[in-house]
């Protein structure tokens, strides 16, 4: 186990090895936790459901303000095309962990669009993707190096050489939308890819798990406010996880609350906002944690700064039921 040159303290170095190596957020990859700006990534049901051409873009900072260097860039597009009776889309993110480990995805995904009752639409989506992995060790301290003053001394007995892998993948998912209830399942890693570099041991992404509900309560016609109940529940492995919360939304503004609890005693809570202008949306989340067994972890856990662009306007007489999802 190794950390950057930044990270010379014995406090960091056991926060490294006991909580974030074990996987970012206790997860076997970096996760953005709950929320439709980067929902595409787990299911694949829900690309094209705004039916407009969506480009969505966002920067993650993990465990802020404590110089970890813990860096997300997120990138997607999604659009109702009527020729395949369905959306399309794609997305790419690039995960900077501590200047070592950096985590290149991207994937393609189709989801079809069928009425199957008067009111009621149901999306069945699919996607391919790849997860690429590598390791940048020059820049690297490994824990015999670190003297009991903090500072760095000889050089290390453990090797290490920049490696990398990169693995496909597949995964698949559904929306139901009845009136103003939409509720969404899907599994991903379904071939459950080995993301070992070296070949001694596997290591398996297990499928990941994820449901999710959403649906609005009108409170003002005129003024088109809305509140949004949701909840989510993500199941990786030994991983379990779930949240609830909601948005009070209009036109132009909205705020979000949200609680989340995972089954490492971890309770933690988001709130965020949203602006919009005509095609454009501007969006803030910040997540913070309130009680958690490891000693170490910071207050602040996520900060995240977001875009939306509407590329495309979909003719609105087509007759699928969607709901305005919030960018929380």
């Amino acid at each position: 186990m190794l950390v950057s040159r930044s990270f010379m303290s014995r406090k960091i170095l056991i926060y490294i090895l006991l909580v974030f190596f074990s996987g970012p957020l206790f997860c076997q990859e970096t996760s953005y936790g709950p929320g439709y700006q980067t929902l595409i990534v787990n299911n694949p049901g829900f690309t094209g459901i705004n039916l407009n051409g969506i480009l969505r873009l966002s920067y993650f900072n993990f465990y802020p303000g404590n110089n970890y260097n813990f860096h997300s860039f997120f990138l997607s597009y999604d659009s109702y095309v009527s020729q395949l009776h369905g959306g399309t889309g794609f997305y790419i993110s690039n995960d900077y962990l501590g200047g070592i480990l950096s985590e290149l995805r991207g994937g393609m995904s189709y989801s079809y669009l069928l009425q199957a009752g008067k009111d009621l639409y149901i999306n069945a989506g699919l996607s391919a993707s790849f997860f690429h992995r590598g390791y940048n060790f020059n820049d690297a301290v490994f824990p015999d190096q670190i003297d009991q003053m903090g500072g760095i001394s000889l050089p290390s007995s453990d090797l290490a050489t920049n490696e990398r892998t990169t693995v496909f993948d597949v995964g698949t998912g559904f929306m139901l939308i009845y009136k103003r209830l939409a509720f969404g399942f899907a599994v991903t890693h379904l071939t459950q890819p080995d993301l070992n570099i070296t070949g001694t041991s596997p290591e398996i992404l297990d499928r990941k798990y994820v449901a999710h509900f959403i649906t609005e309560i009108v409170l003002n016609k005129n003024s088109d406010l809305r509140l949004m109940p949701q909840a989510y529940a993500e199941l990786q492995g030994k991983y379990f996880c779930i949240s609830g919360g909601a948005v009070l939304t209009n036109n132009y503004l909205s705020f979000s609350s949200l609680l989340m609890i995972n089954n490492y005693k971890s309770i933690d809570v988001q709130a965020g906002f949203s602006l919009r202008k005509d095609k454009i949306a501007l969006l803030y989340n910040y997540r913070f944690n309130l009680v958690s067994d490891y000693s170490l972890m910071p207050f602040s856990l996520i900060h995240q700064i977001g875009l939306n662009f509407i590329l495309n306007n979909v003719e609105k007489r087509i007759k699928v039921r969607t709901i305005n999802v919030p960018g929380m």
